[in-house]
């Protein structure tokens, strides 16, 4: 492939204030970082919580899972009701909710009310995180300009995922628990003003009534996988009522859920964006990527700390370079993007992560930090690359008037992706170190089945078991443990490689929009057979660059333009995006 020398671009105002646009974009990111902190902090404060509340173990799991499964299951509803009434306006109140859940976590003496704070900050998190997106896809309509933005904004959540247990540690040895949720309250009274003053307001479709009923039975069918899933993924029997009942049922309303779609007018998820192969390949590897390793991320922290034997604020810290390398990908991925397209960089990016998950498997029972190191820069970068791209082809392929519905698809394949992950993942863990405690001489039967159901286990019973029975009940709960994380490392570069085989229904080349001002150096590795001239493709320039009748509108050029470029042309979309604080009613 050749690379064709062209005229610099002319600057284009993005909506909401031009270069203001990156302002914009640092609002956005720092929302996000607070809500991706708040979904992995709370693990490395499990125990000091533990010791203080006291809650059962049924307590103890809706403590931990009530923020993810809420969140989960609400982000189609808000994602779409940002869309009719304002994402801004959306944002903003989740900001608030968070603040206020956050402050009741934090001071919590009862098992009971910290279980109503994570569902509020789930429901406040819910809020958000389509918002963030929806509002980066409308103020940066160029599309190079939005593979960057997408490219900082996918690198912020990797860094406040991996920054969680750096932090969560740090609070919790120096402070107590509640600290962990504190922190959240003086962002939250920072980032609302800030919000409030800066950001746009944008909305989308608005035809038509908004479908209450529709947004309900997707968040109830949503609820019912991901609980269904995440008890499979915590070992409990598949066909168990309380399993396989909110799996079927969850299974049953989006079945219905997408056939009210289909015949309604004006549908809450056009769904016809699922015909377009672009976005459903890039849904689907984004399912693929957490599916192969968000439950692989949780055993290696326990090898981390009950096989090595590391703290957890220095297991926070042997994650880092991974942290480090994601952060690469993202701030190297828009350039990435335009040499190579979205089909060589997601399936690539799959391909590098298989490869650093096949080096793992020379982990043993003894600390190797530079193959820990290396694996997780290539695992962190990897993934990295897989997600940017995977995010990037998916909101391009949705038009602005649907960005709300496209980013809680993706923010909900995500979610799924990562619960349905913790569940295969796990089960093949526990599949392979269960019968390694089968049969230990002086171990008697029902020792070994409690052993059996985990590590940190295994290594409680053994020390009450005490003598030579416990020492050998020890060394082989931890020699099947790093057996059950071999096998559960080939599984998931087994998944990243089909991952990598989906992305060749990819396009090839990083198509931009028609449109004169955009499509001067857009494809930096595209042949001549794939260039679309705007002028030849009937796109007048008088049309692109003509005055709206909103100031501050953009014009977004659908895929269906691009795709259609030798045949009738398909009009563009205009979507108002005015300024915060303009006193200019919604659209």
């Amino acid at each position: 492939m050749s690379r064709t020398n062209t005229a610099p671009a002319r600057p284009r105002a993005a909506a909401g204030g031009g270069a203001n646009r990156w302002v914009v974009l640092v609002v956005l990111c720092v929302s996000l970082l607070v809500v991706a902190l708040d979904s992995t902090i709370l693990h490395v404060a499990i125990p000091s919580l533990t010791e203080d509340l006291r809650p059962s173990s049924t307590a103890l799991l809706w403590i931990v899972d009530a923020y993810p499964l809420i969140c989960a299951s609400l982000l189609i509803l808000f994602g779409t009701l940002g869309d009719r009434v304002g994402r801004r306006r959306v944002l903003l109140l989740g900001y608030a909710l968070f603040g206020i859940a956050s402050a009741v976590a934090a001071l919590a003496t009862d098992p009971a009310v910290l279980i109503g704070a994570r569902v509020l900050l789930g429901v406040g998190g819910a809020m958000i995180m389509p918002a963030t997106l929806s509002i980066l896809r409308a103020v940066f309509p160029d599309r190079r300009e939005r593979a960057t933005a997408i490219g900082i904004w996918t690198a912020v959540a990797a860094i406040g995922a991996a920054t969680g247990p750096v932090l969560g540690g740090f609070l919790v040895e120096h402070y107590w628990w509640g600290s962990v949720f504190l922190i959240n309250i003086p962002l939250m009274a920072l980032i609302l003003p800030l919000g409030r003053r800066l950001l746009p307001e944008s909305h989308g479709g608005a035809d038509g009534p908004w479908d209450v009923l529709g947004a309900l039975m997707a968040a109830a069918g949503v609820l019912g996988c991901v609980l269904g899933v995440k008890r499979a993924g915590a070992g409990e029997p598949l066909l168990d009522l309380l399993t396989a009942g909110p799996l079927l049922l969850g299974a049953g309303l989006l079945v219905l859920f997408v056939r009210r779609q289909r015949r309604r007018p004006h549908p809450l998820i056009d769904m016809r964006l699922f015909s377009r192969a672009a976005f459903t390949t890039s849904v689907g590897c984004i399912v693929l990527a957490m599916l192969a390793l968000v439950g692989l991320q949780l055993i290696a922290v326990q090898y981390l700390q009950l096989v090595i034997g590391l703290s957890p604020l220095e297991t926070g810290l042997r994650l880092l370079p991974l942290t480090f390398a994601a952060m690469a990908a993202g701030a190297t991925g828009s350039y990435t993007l335009r040499r190579i397209g979205p089909r060589r960089m997601v399936g690539w990016g799959f391909v590098l992560t298989a490869a650093a998950v096949l080096l793992l498997t020379f982990m043993g029972q003894h600390d190797r930090p530079l193959l820990l190191t290396v694996g997780f820069v290539l695992l962190g970068f990897g993934l990295q690359t897989t997600l940017f791209s995977a995010y990037e082809s998916m909101l391009s392929e949705a038009p602005q008037r649907s960005a709300g519905a496209a980013a809680s698809i993706g923010e909900t394949s995500y979610q799924l992706g990562a619960g349905m992950g913790t569940a295969l993942l796990g089960s093949v863990m526990n599949a392979a170190y269960a019968p390694g405690l089968a049969a230990i001489p002086g171990v008697p039967a029902e020792v070994s089945r409690a052993a059996a159901n985990s590590l940190g286990e295994a290594y409680q019973v053994a020390g009450r078991l005490g003598g030579e029975a416990g020492g050998a009940l020890h060394d082989a709960a931890r020699h099947a443990f790093v057996n059950g994380l071999h096998l559960t490392l080939f599984v998931s570069a087994g998944l990243l490689l089909l991952g990598a085989a989906m992305a060749l229904r990819l396009p090839r080349v990083m198509e931009c929009p028609a449109d004169p001002e955009d499509s001067v150096d857009c494809m930096d590795s595209v042949d001549s057979a794939d260039s679309v001239d705007p002028v030849s493709a009937g796109v007048p320039e008088a049309e692109s660059q003509g005055p709206s009748k909103h100031p501050g509108a953009v014009r977004a050029v659908e895929p269906s333009e691009r795709a259609k470029a030798s045949g009738p042309r398909v009009p563009a979309t205009r979507e108002a995006i005015e300024p915060a604080g303009s006193g200019r009613p919604a659209h």
